[in-house]
């Protein structure tokens, strides 16, 4: 069994619960659909500083897409970094090798990492 970590982001489009709540969930979903894994050990969670209205964490538990202990932090307050964004760190168990992780950049994020991103479904 291999332990490996599969990274992810997404933007949102406003700071209301509803727009973090439906981005949580469906950054985590592409994440599962994407990837083979047979249980999750974790998943981190960082917001912009901008990002007040709501816990991604608590979308993403209530979902139970993907049922792991979950941790939230903010990100570091960076001139020039990417605003209204949401990233994750998703540890997995799997019998898969880690590099075969499909790390899944959406919306605004995609252009943190080009070679990871997603249109979604």
């Amino acid at each position: 069994m291999n332990v490996f970590a599969i990274r992810g982001a997404i933007t949102v489009d406003a700071n209301t619960e509803e727009e973090i709540s439906a981005k949580s969930v469906a950054l985590i979903k592409r994440i599962a659909e994407k990837n083979s894994f047979d249980s999750v050990v974790s998943i981190l969670i960082s917001t912009t500083k901008d990002l007040t209205a709501s816990y991604p964490a608590k979308a993403i538990r209530e979902s139970g897409v993907l049922p792991a202990p979950l941790f939230s932090c903010v990100e570091p307050d960076i001139d020039g970094a990417l605003p209204m964004c949401i990233r994750v760190m998703v540890t997995v168990c799997s019998s898969d090798d880690a590099a075969n992780a499909v790390h899944v950049y959406m919306g605004k994020a995609a252009a943190l990492r080009r070679e990871y991103a997603d249109e979604g479904v």
